[in-house]
């Protein structure tokens, strides 16, 4: 049976109010004799704080609410590490909830609205979305994060939303891979094609977009564009797709030691995971990376120095996200709303020696 906290308090030889205020961490503190009298007792007696009560006290839970898409990525598993690394600091625990793994009964966004409401039920002081957000949102998550906040939530999102008041963490997409584009071109890179995720996600779309200026500016366009999930199965199947293509007869990819004029196509992917994918299908066809097809990718997540050839990727500093976006979230004051930036990293994937 639990042990109440009147039983701490007779054993400690104080009275309820007391030990209340000891254990439920209020700001009215009673002499430090007394404190380690009532933490001594509760020790004794095994006795394990209340959570509403502790939140009552201190007008906190203590906990933040953190919604990723699949934890098993490891661009999300990072960000977490990222979270709950600052939210520690600030005396949170994080609760995490997942969005991949919705039934076929789901409708789209059901998952993430689920999640938020728990999080919202259990009065979490914030909430920090890390998946991509939609193009539109979801109006039933605008609805119940509005309210949220009004009532005295914080909602911190990575990357653009438009939800409303809630804290934008701005991620460098589409300039990062604009830039990745630049340094293939200064390897002499001159024909890209595009596995431009998923249509409705704006991670995707503005990378995408970005791919596209880095090209146009070149005079360039993409030999094709195939979209496909976020994930490695979604490289996997896009590659397939482009390879089936006529546009991937066009572009020399398909025969094995074929190039073309302008030295072998590079695919371009929206994330890590895809192009891992990529480079998975490229090989199920006998293809060699890079010499007859190059491949580079998004976000260099930590996974990468596992796999061979390496990655060429544009590098965002993921667990500082984390960070960010938790200190955004936790700060009495609010935060000013940073943008995040990476660097390019050329590797043997895109014929880096």
């Amino acid at each position: 049976m639990a042990v109440k906290l009147s039983e701490v308090a007779r054993h400690a030889g104080v009275s309820l109010a007391t030990a209340s205020r000891v254990l439920n961490g209020s700001s009215r503190t009673p002499a430090a004799g007394i404190s380690e009298k009532v933490k001594a007792a509760a020790a004794e007696l095994g006795y394990v704080a209340n959570a509403q009560a502790q939140a009552l006290a201190r007008q906190s839970t203590g906990l933040v609410g953190l919604v990723v898409h699949d934890i098993a990525d490891p661009y999300f598993s990072t960000i977490a590490h990222g979270v709950q690394q600052a939210a520690l600091a600030a005396r949170h625990q994080v609760l995490l909830a997942g969005t991949d793994l919705e039934s076929d009964d789901d409708a789209p966004g059901d998952a993430e609205l689920a999640a938020v409401n728990a999080f919202i039920s259990y009065r979490t002081d914030a909430i920090i979305l890390a998946a991509s957000r939609l193009l539109e949102e979801d109006p039933r998550l605008s609805k119940a994060l509005a309210q949220y906040i009004a009532n005295g939530g914080r909602v911190v999102t990575i990357g653009a939303t438009e939800i409303p008041k809630a804290q934008v963490l701005g991620v460098d997409n589409h300039d990062g891979a604009a830039s990745l584009v630049g340094a293939l071109l200064e390897r002499g890179r001159r024909r890209f094609a595009i596995l431009a995720g998923p249509h409705d996600r704006n991670t995707a779309r503005v990378r995408v977009a970005g791919f596209n200026k880095g090209l146009a500016e070149a005079g360039l366009e993409p030999l094709a564009v195939v979209h496909g999930a976020f994930t490695s199965q979604g490289g996997y199947d896009a590659t397939l797709e482009l390879l089936d293509a006529d546009a991937g007869k066009l572009i020399g990819v398909g025969q094995p030691g074929v190039a073309g004029d302008s030295g072998p196509v590079c695919i371009l992917a929206a994330n890590d995971v895809m192009a891992l994918g990529a480079m998975a299908a490229l090989r199920s066809r006998g293809l060699n990376i890079p010499d007859d097809v190059e491949v580079a990718g998004f976000d260099d997540i930590p996974t990468l120095r596992d796999h061979f050839p390496g990655l060429t990727t544009y590098r965002l500093p993921l667990e500082e996200m984390g960070k960010l976006a938790a200190e955004m979230a936790l700060s009495p004051a609010g935060q000013a709303s940073p943008n995040v930036s990476g660097r390019v990293v050329l590797r043997e994937s895109a014929g880096a020696q």
